[in-house]
């Protein structure tokens, strides 16, 4: 299971100071009722760095403008671990989307690929 940022929808326009890797951040949500879009605001030292981002379902906050020099390390990506949703709107946003810190473990990839090395090594015929 991933981390996740929880946002308080009724509360919007709202800002978190958040550490993400080993640095801090704030994060300033808003909400376009007219649109139905949430966007983000990331800041660092106060300077911004992206103003009003928006929030679209499975796309990494930031990937189109990302410097590895000055933004978080992990991926924020809004996300419904159910299953069940595909975009991000008000009524969702906050119930079964969430924005979860991408954070899955080296670990659960290694063991999938020595997995998988098992799978290949059983199906080769060493004789």
């Amino acid at each position: 299971m991933r981390d996740i940022i929880e946002i308080e929808k009724t509360e919007l326009p709202c800002s978190y100071d958040i550490v993400l890797g080993a640095e801090e951040f704030r994060l300033t949500f808003k909400y376009n009722e007219e649109c139905d879009l949430f966007t983000c605001t990331l800041s660092k030292d106060g300077a911004v760095l992206v103003y009003d981002e928006p929030i679209v379902y499975g796309v990494p906050l930031f990937q189109d403008v990302y410097d590895s020099d000055t933004f978080p390390c992990i991926d924020i990506v809004p996300f419904d671990e159910s299953g069940e949703e595909n975009e991000v709107n008000y009524d969702n946003f906050g119930e079964t989307v969430f924005l979860t810190i991408d954070d899955e473990s080296d670990e659960d990839e290694e063991e999938t690929d020595e997995d998988d090395a098992e799978y290949y090594e059983d199906d080769y015929d060493y004789e």
